[in-house]
């Protein structure tokens, strides 16, 4: 079973993200999907063919991660943008959010902070699923630094390939851009 590149086209027009932006990085996530497609198709050639224990087979199995997450945290991401609306202060999400960090204002502050940090990356506001709690983490690379047993629930790309068109170096501009497109549904659809 492969993976398919989902269309978010729909996304084109959104303030702040111009189409040439947004069509690189459709681009670039549509080379995730067909890299994990074809990761797996190898491995799974070398597993009838019996060469697991090969270097090559663990070298595909490490990039594994790399191209699988890159395909799924485009997803996530590209599906959490859209939105018009800021957060509803009454929803279960801001109540959540508000549990853990005291106010809304203050998770923004730490989840800015985050996304300006010197590095590649992402932020994501994860869900602790042992006790519900929420924190914000800073993902260096796709593979590395997923905390485990938790659910993403709002991810950003702070990678440059993100925003460098548009914003040059001014990351904090983005980040502003992306937060007037959070679609807080799907964020909140992702809550458990």
């Amino acid at each position: 079973m492969s993976y398919t590149a989902k269309d978010y086209s729909k996304l084109i027009g959104i303030e702040g993200f111009s189409e040439t932006l947004l069509k690189n990085h459709f681009t670039l996530y549509q080379g995730y999907v067909t890299n994990t497609n074809k990761v797996l198709d190898l491995l799974d050639q070398m597993l009838k063919e019996d060469k697991t224990a090969t270097p090559e087979y663990a070298e595909l199995k490490r990039r594994l991660g790399w191209e699988f997450n890159g395909m799924r945290l485009h997803e996530y991401y590209f599906e959490n943008l859209g939105g018009k609306s800021p957060l509803d202060k009454s929803s279960k999400l801001a109540k959540k959010i508000m549990d853990n960090f005291g106010t809304y204002e203050a998770w923004e502050k730490d989840f800015r902070a985050t996304g300006t940090m010197r590095g590649i990356g992402w932020v994501v506001l994860y869900q602790d699923m042992t006790n519900g709690r929420l924190i914000n983490f800073w993902i260096n690379e796709h593979d590395v630094s997923h905390p485990a047993g938790c659910n993403p629930l709002l991810i950003m790309d702070v990678f440059e390939h993100a925003f460098m068109i548009d914003y040059g170096l001014k990351r904090p501009d983005y980040i502003s851009a992306f937060f007037k497109n959070i679609d807080w549904s799907a964020v909140e659809g992702r809550l458990k």
